[in-house]
């Protein structure tokens, strides 16, 4: 048993972390991050208690004798939560409550809490509203303190007691009323992408783990396209950003982008969560590029991209071109010799700017590269390649003339060769 944060303010919420290890895991890993979690919320980390098992305890999750040192350890350090790092039923939630006399959550509880009190849109709300209610809907039978819902404080958040508690079938209705309501606005969002692709602005998605400065990231693009006014929230924590922000990017080069900024990842990431958002992530697989932020200071980086990647992975991304941006190198000693080298790694600090004129070439390069800005006359008997240029290619000015449909346009290498008849 540890003990931690003991000098924290006194009007946190304390807690103690539990985890079980039951399969070659990366145990250490998943408990440090649980810390963070732990800390987003706003909670005291007043003690951590693992073990190795072999198997679980189907009443408890953890052994009898394990259970007995929880129970003394919530007593002596007047602990307010037990946080498991491992995913609980609600029969062991409701086991757990009654020996230790304190609220048990698990580590999805934990995360659908942290978001619950970050979403500020109203798609934002209805995605974790679905995520908490299509994560308890199981575990109805058996759920004690979690989810009684009385007074305030981490697990008691979103659709609250009263709903809970009603029979499965009303709270199956009300999952139903937000999945329709999500739907309607993943139908918004098409029409909404539609008409971005018709002005063939390519898209550029600032992805990764959270807390890598993926927003700080975004400002300092948007500062270098002289657009600070319209900055995004960023902050030092895991989550800080929930809903999808999209920016658009004037360079010096007349060359434009819209950026879109996405919610961090983490490790075991609710299922939930992954269902709840896919319409929020969804903007991700319609990226021309994406910068996989990876925080450069943070001892465990590389399992961070990992993490990421293989989010990005399952949602459908793996085959979009992707630049690895190494942020925070104002914190890394000797970051040169320490960090992974490759053609599309990148190395930079948002904060301070270093580097940043880099990873701007390296996107131009990435979504200019070939492309060519043409005029082109095109006659009005080819209404069908007037139709083309408006649906694939980026029109800078559209004129009618006597002798056809004038177009300024920005062409790839493939489609200046298609159109080289009508260039003039």
């Amino acid at each position: 048993m540890r003990q931690e944060n003991e000098n924290t303010g006194s009007d946190c919420q304390r807690a103690i972390l539990v985890g079980i290890q039951t399969e070659n895991e990366d145990f250490d890993y998943t408990m440090k991050e649980l810390m963070q979690l732990v800390e987003a919320a706003g909670l005291l980390t007043a003690g951590v208690l693992t073990q190795k098992a072999s198997q679980i305890h189907p009443a408890y999750y953890m052994g009898k004798g394990k259970l007995e040192e929880l129970k003394e350890a919530c007593e002596a350090l007047e602990a307010d939560l037990v946080v498991f790092n491992n995913e609980l039923s609600g029969r062991q939630i409701r086991n757990l409550e009654e020996e230790t006399g304190v609220k048990v959550i698990d580590r999805t509880i934990l995360i659908l809490d942290i978001f619950a009190s970050r979403a500020v849109s109203r798609e934002g709300k209805l995605q974790v509203e679905l995520a908490q209610l299509q994560y308890r809907m199981p575990r109805l039978v058996g759920f004690g303190k979690a989810l009684s819902g009385q007074g305030a404080g981490i697990g008691t958040r979103g659709p609250g007691a009263k709903k809970l508690e009603t029979d499965r079938r009303h709270i199956a209705r009300k999952m139903n009323e937000l999945e329709k309501e999500i739907r309607q606005v993943r139908e918004n969002r098409k029409v909404q992408r539609a008409r971005r692709e018709k002005t063939g602005i390519p898209v550029v998605a600032i992805a990764g783990y959270t807390n890598a400065g993926k927003s700080t990231l975004m400002n300092a693009l948007l500062k270098i396209g002289e657009k600070e006014e319209k900055s995004v929230f960023a902050k030092d924590m895991l989550f800080a950003t929930l809903d999808t922000a999209q920016r658009s990017i004037s360079l010096d080069t007349n060359e434009e982008f819209l950026l879109i900024d996405t919610v961090g990842f983490v490790s075991r990431l609710p299922h939930t969560l992954v269902s709840a958002f896919r319409s929020t992530l969804e903007e991700i697989l319609y990226a021309d590029l994406i910068l996989h932020v990876v925080d450069a200071s943070f001892p465990g980086h590389e399992k961070n991209r990992e993490v990421a990647d293989r989010v990005l992975n399952e949602i459908g991304a793996g085959g979009i071109r992707r630049i690895y941006v190494y942020n925070k190198i104002d914190l890394v000693d000797n970051w040169e010799d320490l960090l992974p080298a490759g053609k599309n790694c990148l190395y930079i600090s948002a904060k301070t700017g270093r580097n940043m004129d880099s990873l701007v070439e390296a996107i131009r390069e990435g979504l200019f590269s070939g492309r060519v800005i043409t005029e082109l006359m095109i006659p009005y008997a080819r209404g069908d390649v007037s139709g083309y240029i408006c649906r694939n290619c980026r029109v800078l000015h559209m004129e009618h003339r006597e002798e056809g449909t004038y177009f300024e346009a920005e062409l790839s290498k493939e489609d200046f060769g298609r159109l080289r008849p009508y260039h003039i």
